[in-house]
């Protein structure tokens, strides 16, 4: 699963667009650096090994995996790439060509608390891995994401590629069990996202034209082949042009209004209840919702009306993907976009436009959000024979609507892949 210290590979440069003048400044100098170079560049030595993650794409499962419900999705071919080498002496040193400043600490002297940069899900990973193993080498590392930030759990990607990189260094073989839930809690924990295990599960777990069904509630997932009868299609990622920030969104509020209605839920029907911080949506029958919803305050409703609808929804395009209905799995897509925007309540203005644009024009199956829904992407699954034309004139409107956005607005087709779990591998050689 991880890199030997000595391998090395060619790697493309960055296309990665960029949104403050000084991070703008900054990737100017780097873009046309391939990965390896970034690396020597900044620590005046060759890299001794490379690592990549892959990003994911959710079309349907949408804001349920926090609260244990059903899930979908796919690991594709764009993510982040390392170049990293050991260090001896324990120091852990850090540089991304998405931020500007390095990061610098080592694996004995960790910091216990979150230090606000882009690099905490790192410093929690350090501290997640070193709870479980002894930890003697620290590590050198260069990152470059292949895409804008927002939308495509490039947090996730990050964080379980580093940790494929410190494992490296000091000969840490770990599960793929033990790889998503050391990467889940170090940003739960450390960072401070409520988040579930969907990112993970997709990175770890995808597999290359197959559809990843997990069950949250216990973990039971299935790699579902495309079926030989479906329609051909592609997947397309749109960048609103706005990048976002889990931790400074309103992400965990509606986690937490989405455990508010559970915990309600729970007492309006006399069942038992514990603590608030162990409560989920997966605890509370539809039944139970159905007949006390209107006992709740608006905005629980609506984010447990978009929980027990959106698990339906997977049901529902599990089965479609099967049977190799494309038309309907997209407009499953589809329904799970309008419902992040009308009961999750999620959205910027521009993502609510691109979403729009997708359901008029002819060629696209289905599109939603990618991710939580603030900022950053949508995806889009299209008809090959009018990718072209569909992805011109959502552009074209887009644009027209939002011209400042017109340098920062990017699109990009992308294929569905392994992601980096071991068993996998294995099975293959």
């Amino acid at each position: 699963m991880f890199p030997r210290e000595n391998q090395k590979l060619t790697v493309e440069k960055n296309d990665t667009l960029w949104y403050s003048h000084a991070v703008l400044v900054f990737a100017k100098r780097v873009r046309s650096m391939n990965l390896f170079s970034f690396f020597s560049a900044h620590f005046g030595v060759d890299s001794q090994g490379e690592f990549f993650t892959p990003y994911r794409l959710c079309p349907l499962g949408a804001h349920t995996d926090h609260n244990l419900g059903l899930v979908t999705g796919f690991a594709i071919d764009k993510g982040v790439r390392f170049a990293f080498c050991k260090e001896e002496s324990g120091v852990v040193e850090a540089v991304s060509a998405q931020f500007p400043a390095a990061a610098r600490w080592s694996v004995h002297q960790t910091p216990a608390v979150k230090q606000g940069d882009w690099a905490d899900y790192l410093r929690g990973a350090t501290l997640e891995l070193k709870k479980r193993h002894p930890l003697d080498y620290g590590v050198r590392v260069a990152i470059q994401g292949e895409m804008p930030i927002g939308g495509l759990s490039s947090s996730a990607a990050v964080t379980l590629g580093f940790l494929g990189c410190l494992c490296s260094v000091n000969h840490i073989s770990l599960t793929d069990e033990e790889l998503v839930e050391l990467a889940y809690t170090a940003e739960r924990n450390y960072v401070g996202v409520a988040c579930g295990k969907l990112d993970q599960s997709c990175e770890v777990y995808g597999k290359k034209d197959h559809l990843l069904f997990v069950d949250m509630l216990d973990g039971a997932r299935e790699t579902i082949a495309q079926p030989a009868a479906m329609k051909p299609y592609e997947m397309a990622v749109l960048f609103s042009g706005v990048e976002r920030n889990l931790v400074g969104s309103r992400y965990n509020m509606r986690v937490d209004e989405a455990k508010s209605a559970a915990y309600a839920l729970k007492a309006f029907a006399g069942m038992e209840y514990g603590k608030f911080d162990q409560t989920v949506l997966r605890d509370v029958p539809v039944e139970v919702f159905e007949a006390y919803r209107n006992r709740l305050p608006d905005p629980w409703r609506r984010r447990a009306e978009h929980w027990y609808g959106e698990c339906d929804r997977v049901r529902q395009g599990v089965q479609a993907w099967r049977e190799g209905d494309l038309e309907r799995f997209g407009a499953l897509v589809f329904e799970s976009g309008r419902s992040s925007i009308d009961l999750w309540q999620t959205g910027s203005p521009e993502l609510i436009r691109l979403y729009e644009l997708m359901t008029q024009t002819d060629g696209v199956y289905g599109g939603r959000f990618s991710g939580a829904g603030f900022k950053g992407c949508c995806l889009a699954l299209l008809d090959p024979n009018k990718a072209d034309a569909a992805l011109e004139e959502i552009r074209r409107q887009y644009l027209h609507d939002y011209p400042d956005l017109a340098d920062r607005y990017e699109t990009c087709l992308c294929q569905t892949t392994d992601g980096i779990g071991t068993e996998k591998k294995h099975e293959n050689n």
